[in-house]
């Protein structure tokens, strides 16, 4: 991986019902620096969103993550340019009520939502910087998928797999040794140096 693209992913239906399903330039433009630290590469934020309106499933009132990501793909990328679709819309797979983001496996695309990642969510009053914690390493989790990481068992690294924010805020920020080893991204990291 040599790059990062961010895409806000937004939905004209989500619009007229709650601005809280948009993700603010400013957010986007933290995320990149925060994955440009992590991943020691270029990250940059596509200003023109991606309309997701197409992925929207009326029964479950959420946003099919898997059609996002196709889209994404369709948009076609150098082999190490990477894609990161964010979005603030509830995002589903069929076979689970949610999810935080999706990858491709060992592709160059991936999509995460701060919709659950908020406090709000929850009935809770907003905490600073939480919402930015949490995206990052959603973020990171997703983006270590597109580079052939599988969920790990160690639950201190960023791929360890978590169903709820509680499991997202006890887990840490980086790769494990196991995980930043079969990544690549020690060799890589260490050739920038």
């Amino acid at each position: 991986m040599k790059a990062i693209t961010l895409l806000r992913v937004d939905s004209s239906r989500a619009a007229s019902r709650s601005a809280n399903r948009h993700v603010a330039i400013g957010d986007l433009d933290e995320l990149a620096a925060g994955l440009a630290r992590v991943f020691q590469v270029s990250c940059h934020v596509e200003a023109e969103p991606v309309d997701a309106e197409f992925s929207y499933d009326v029964a479950r009132d959420q946003y099919n993550s898997t059609a996002i990501l196709q889209r994404l793909a369709g948009r076609g990328s150098e082999a190490e340019r990477h894609l990161l679709g964010i979005s603030g819309l509830d995002l589903f797979v069929p076979i689970l009520t949610f999810v935080f983001g999706e990858a491709q496996f060992a592709g160059h695309c991936a999509v995460v939502s701060v919709h659950r990642l908020r406090e709000e969510f929850f009935g809770l009053t907003p905490r600073a910087g939480i919402q930015r914690e949490r995206l990052l390493k959603v973020a990171v989790h997703e983006l270590g998928h597109t580079l052939g990481l599988r969920h790990c068992a160690d639950w201190h690294c960023v791929m360890a797999t978590t169903h709820n924010v509680e499991g997202l805020d006890l887990k840490g920020m980086e790769f494990c040794v196991r995980c930043l080893s079969r990544s690549g991204l020690a060799a890589a990291m260490r050739g920038r140096v």
